[in-house]
C-alpha cells in the first residue's frame, strides 16, 4: 500500500505553485535545460538511435526467448566479472555463475528487467544440487488446464536442470531436485560438453529438448555430440532415450524451432572448419531442417556468421530463433558494454536482428547491427510502468527478483523509454520513488541533457508518490534524470 498521508501537505503546496503559473516550469532566470543543471550527466553504453544491445545494466549472453501472451521473454546466463589477485579484470571462467537473467517486451525496444534468478548454489539456490547456471532456454504448456513455466539450464558441462513457476518470471522451484540430463542417461555419457540446451513444445503438446556439444579429437566435421530427446508430458522428465543427431562441424548452442511446418536445428560450428564442402565458417550459426522433430536433419545453410564479422569482436557465438506476431527474430550475443567499460574478459551482453523467411522456407542470412529492431508498437504511458521498463540508461541498477524490481539511481543516473504515445496529450506524471535523503528527478522529452519538462521533488521519506504538471502529446521519448539515490518504482501519465 502506497503511504499517502506524509505527502499531502507537501503536495498541495508544491501543486499550488505550479499552477499559479501555468506552462512556465520556473521563474525567471532558473535553469530551464538538463545541461544548465550542476549535474554531470552518467555516460550510457548504448547509443541515442541504436537499440543494441537490449539492455546495459548488467552482463546477459545466451539467450534463450519464450512468447508468451504476445511478449518475448529472454532468460540469460549472468556473466558476472571476474578479478585477479591485483584487482585487474581477467578472463571470464563462467565458474561464479550461479542466476539467470529474465527481460521482456511486446515492441521489442522497451524491455522490462524482471531481475536476476538464484538459481545454482546450495546456501541461495534454488537447484541446491546445482553448481552453475549456464545458456538458459525456456517453454509453457497448459497441464491439468493451468499454464506452467519450466526453465531449463546447464549445471556447468555436466547435465542440465530444469525449474517451473506459474508465470514466466518467477517464483521458480525444483520439483525435481535432481539433473534431468546426466551422464547417467542412455547415450550421454559420451558427450563431451553435455550442456547447451533448446526446448520446443510442438503443435500436439509434445516437448523435445536438444543439447550438447564439444569436438572429441580428430573428429571436427562430425562431432557426433549433439542429441535430442521427447519430453514427459510433465516436461520435467524424459520420454525416450536421447538420439544422437548427426550435425556436420558441430561446436555447442543447439536451437529446435518448428517454421512453416518444418523442424529447424540450429547450432553453432567449431573453430576448424577450413576447406569444408558446405561452406560454412568458424563460430557461425549454422541450420539443418527435417520432416520429423528426432530427425535426421539435413544441413541447410548458415544462419548468422560469427558476430566478430560485424562487430569486431570474435568470441563463442550463442543463438536462439523466436517468433512474434509471425515474424522471426535472432536473438545472440555480442559484446558492446565490455568494450564501452574499457575492459576485456569475453563479457557479453543481448542482441536482437530480424530473420527473413523466404517463400520457399529459406532462413536468409542475418547481418548483425548495433541499430537492432525498430518499435512493433508505441509504449502506452497512461497505465502504470514500471521504472524497470526501458530502451537506455546509463548509471541505474535494477534490483530484487521475480518480477518485482526496481531501479536504483544515483545523481547523474537516467533511464529512457522510447516511443510513449500521449495521444491528443496529457497534464499530469506521477512518479511512485523513495529517497532517504530526497532527491530531484527531471524529465526531458527526446533528448536526456534537453529542455526539462517536469520537475519532481522527491522528499527524504518512505515510499509514495509525486504528481506533477506535465505536458506532452504524440510519441516521445521520456527521459527519467536523477540528481540523487532513490529508488524508483513506476511512473504513469495522466
Amino acid at each position: 500500500m502506497r503511504n499517502r498521508g506524509k505527502w499531502r501537505g507537501w503536495l498541495c503546496a508544491a501543486l499550488a505553485l505550479w499552477l499559479c503559473a501555468p506552462g512556465i516550469l520556473y521563474s525567471e532566470g532558473e535553469v530551464e535545460t538538463v545541461k544548465d543543471l550542476p549535474l554531470e550527466l552518467i555516460r550510457s553504453y548504448k547509443k541515442k538511435n541504436e537499440f543494441n544491445p537490449l539492455y546495459t545494466q548488467r552482463f546477459g549472453a545466451d539467450p534463450g526467448v519464450m512468447e508468451y501472451d504476445g511478449r518475448l521473454y529472454v532468460y540469460m546466463t549472468n556473466d558476472i566479472v571476474e578479478y585477479d589477485a591485483k584487482g585487474a579484470v581477467k578472463e571470464n571462467t563462467y565458474s561464479k555463475i550461479k542466476t539467470i537473467n529474465c527481460i521482456s517486451s511486446d515492441d521489442l525496444v522497451n524491455w522490462t528487467d524482471h531481475g536476476q534468478i538464484r538459481v545454482a548454489g546450495a546456501s541461495t539456490g534454488i537447484a541446491k544440487w546445482a553448481g552453475n547456471s549456464w545458456a538458459p532456454c525456456a517453454a509453457h504448456k497448459e497441464i491439468d488446464g493451468k499454464e506452467k513455466f519450466f526453465l531449463y539450464f546447464c549445471n556447468g558441462g555436466n547435465g542440465i536442470g530444469v525449474l517451473t513457476a506459474d508465470s514466466p518470471t518467477g517464483p521458480w522451484r525444483d520439483e525435481r531436485g535432481r539433473a534431468l540430463i546426466d551422464r547417467r542417461v542412455k547415450n550421454c555419457a559420451d558427450v563431451v560438453w553435455l550442456f547447451d540446451p533448446a526446448v520446443m513444445v510442438d503443435d500436439d503438446g509434445t516437448g523435445y529438448l536438444a543439447f550438447g556439444g564439444g569436438v572429441p579429437t580428430g573428429k571436427a566435421a562430425a562431432p557426433g555430440t549433439g542429441r535430442i530427446v521427447k519430453l514427459g508430458a510433465d516436461m520435467i522428465s524424459l520420454d525416450g532415450d536421447p538420439v544422437r543427431l548427426d550435425v556436420p562441424y558441430l561446436f555447442e548452442d543447439s536451437g529446435i524451432n518448428k517454421i512453416n511446418g518444418k523442424y529447424v536445428y540450429s547450432y553453432c560450428s567449431n573453430w576448424d572448419t577450413m576447406g569444408n564442402g558446405l561452406r560454412l565458417t568458424n563460430g557461425a550459426i549454422e541450420y539443418m531442417t527435417s520432416d520429423d522433430p528426432l530427425g535426421p536433419y539435413a544441413y541447410q545453410g548458415e544462419l548468422f556468421p560469427n558476430q566478430g564479422r560485424f562487430f569486431g569482436m570474435y568470441g563463442n557465438n550463442h543463438h536462439s530463433i523466436a517468433c512474434l506476431n509471425g515474424e522471426y527474430y535472432l536473438f545472440y550475443h555480442n559484446r558492446p558494454v565490455e568494450k564501452g567499460m574499457g575492459i576485456t574478459g569475453n563479457y557479453r551482453s543481448p542482441q536482437i536482428d530480424k530473420i527473413t523467411v523466404l517463400a520457399d522456407g529459406t532462413l536468409q542470412q542475418v547481418k548483425g547491427t548495433m541499430r537492432g529492431i525498430e518499435q512493433l508498437k508505441p509504449l502506452d504511458p497512461y497505465r502504470e510502468v514500471s521504472a524497470c521498463t526501458m530502451s537506455h540508461q546509463a548509471g541505474s541498477e535494477v534490483l530484487g527478483e521475480n518480477g518485482n524490481t526496481c531501479v536504483k539511481t544515483a545523481p547523474g543516473s537516467w533511464t529512457r523509454v522510447t516511443g510513449a504515445d500521449f495521444g491528443d496529450g496529457c497534464e499530469q506524471l506521477t512518479i511512485v520513488a523513495e529517497s532517504e535523503e530526497g532527491c530531484t528527478v527531471y524529465v526531458t522529452l527526446g533528448s536526456v541533457d534537453g529542455a526539462i519538462a517536469a520537475k519532481a521533488q522527491i522528499p527524504a521519506g518512505e515510499k509514495g508518490e509525486v504528481s506533477v504538471p506535465f505536458s506532452a502529446s504524440g510519441q516521445q521519448n521520456i527521459y527519467f534524470i536523477f540528481d540523487g539515490v532513490a529508488t524508483f518504482f513506476s511512473w504513469q501519465a495522466r
